[in-house]
């Protein structure tokens, strides 16, 4: 019988009229339910200069996470590599791992996540990396990672302590083939930002499958999908929640990442024709409705894309409905 693994992508969203305080608190409160409820991962997300995300630190708030939690595996989407010290982030990892053995994953991403000022601000005094460093970042990550840095490397005599009997597994995280490719040629596990765009996504993922180099990192190609969720109790009030996804995102189109906004605000925004265009196409890969709806989507979605895990993102500008929405999505896949 085919297992299918439901995991969490939490961004950490900011409601209108709530506080980033609150929203890292509303954080921890579903990672709770998530471990309760059967979920197989929680990915915490790194974003910088935003007031309507505040995940700016990940694996800050996957150690709160994991002192909160019993069981679930806890993880970044991503660590955005390109800003930071590969023999840092190793280090890191490393100690989470110690401190949490088996509950660790590292995802890393080439995004910026945040704009050219925000990155010239976390390279501080150094330019911020470009595309052609990345492979070798990722190599070197790798490589402290596992105290396994080739002989004639210039850093070969450091290592990233403490070394834990088997580190984080890294997760290549895109939305691009670009992102495939490289977690394809380092025998790595890939995620496809299906939340961000679907466009070729199935056929990505299946690139990776074909050109995947066994390493001794995993044996045999492993991917999964994040994916957009609103799960209600009915099709009509899955479909008025995303009202406020539907408008934060569009806004966001504009380089406006603020507070999720409220439904009401969101039902009463007149849209422009090139508004609503962008709304249509975001909310066409979106699986929203009820239980059953919800269901046959994800799996519908998890076939073409040839994968057994979604990591689904939810927002809605009401917690609440928030946890419930989970809630339901476990009861659908039988998780607990």
């Amino acid at each position: 019988m085919r297992k299918i693994r439901l995991s969490v992508l939490d961004q950490s969203p900011v409601r209108a009229g709530a506080t980033a305080g609150d929203a890292l608190f509303e954080t921890i409160e579903l990672a709770k339910l998530a471990d309760r409820l059967g979920f197989y991962r929680y990915w915490v997300a790194e974003h910088h200069n935003s007031t309507g995300l505040t995940g700016s630190a990940p694996e800050i708030m996957i150690a709160r996470l994991a002192a909160a939690t019993q069981r679930i595996r806890l993880g970044s989407a991503g660590v955005m590599l390109s800003h930071y010290s590969p023999f840092k982030v190793a280090e890191t990892f490393n100690l989470l791992e110690a401190l949490y053995p088996g509950r660790i994953d590292l995802g890393i991403g080439r995004a910026p996540g945040s704009d050219q000022i925000t990155a010239h601000a976390l390279a501080y005094g150094t330019p911020p990396r470009g595309p052609r460093e990345y492979p070798t970042q990722v190599r070197d990550l790798i490589g402290f990672l596992h105290d396994q840095m080739p002989a004639d490397h210039p850093l070969a005599a450091v290592h990233a302590t403490p070394v834990p009997d088997n580190p984080a597994p890294v997760w290549m995280l895109g939305s691009s083939d670009q992102s495939a490719q490289m977690a394809a040629h380092f025998g790595t596990p890939f995620s496809f930002a299906h939340f961000i765009t679907d466009e070729q996504g199935p056929e990505i993922m299946n690139m990776y499958r074909k050109t995947f180099q066994p390493s001794g990192l995993i044996p045999e190609p492993e991917g999964n999908i994040g994916i957009f969720v609103i799960c209600a109790d009915t099709d009509e009030e899955a479909d008025r929640l995303a009202a406020s996804r539907d408008l934060w995102r569009v806004r966001l189109d504009r380089g406006q990442i603020g507070p999720v906004p409220s439904v009401e605000e969101a039902l009463a925004y007149d849209y422009s024709p090139e508004e609503e265009m962008r709304r249509q196409y975001h909310r066409r890969r979106n699986i929203v409705g009820n239980p059953e709806t919800v269901k046959a989507g994800l799996l519908e979605t998890l076939n073409r894309y040839g994968v057994d895990e979604a990591v689904v993102v939810t927002i809605t500008h009401d917690h609440a409905a928030r946890l419930h929405s989970y809630k339901l999505l476990a009861d659908a896949f039988q998780l607990t």
